[in-house]
């Protein structure tokens, strides 16, 4: 594989929710556990992850003042507690 190409790489997320029901995601926890505070989210949209593969909703955040996009892929299944999951593109090594 190129160097630049991406995989995706599911994350733990910390999500608030506005009175509108909007999720705004607060903190992602990263592979190695270690937690990255989101400044602001700067843009949310259906979108494609090109690199990776995918589609769900594509948050464009800024952490330590980087932007950066986060991505929630919703579950197909129309029960359960199981809404969805966040993932992140990671560069191939």
């Amino acid at each position: 594989m190129e160097s630049n190409q991406k995989i995706k790489v599911y994350v733990q997320v910390r999500v608030d929710f506005r009175e509108d029901g909007v999720m705004l995601p607060r903190e992602i926890v990263w592979e190695d556990g270690v937690t990255y505070e989101i400044d602001r989210v700067l843009d949310i949209r259906q979108a494609a992850a090109m690199r990776a593969g995918g589609q769900g909703d594509r948050y464009t955040v800024s952490i330590r003042g980087k932007k950066s996009f986060l991505f929630f892929e919703r579950s197909a299944s129309q029960t359960g507690n199981n809404i969805g999951r966040w993932f992140v593109e990671r560069r191939v090594a």
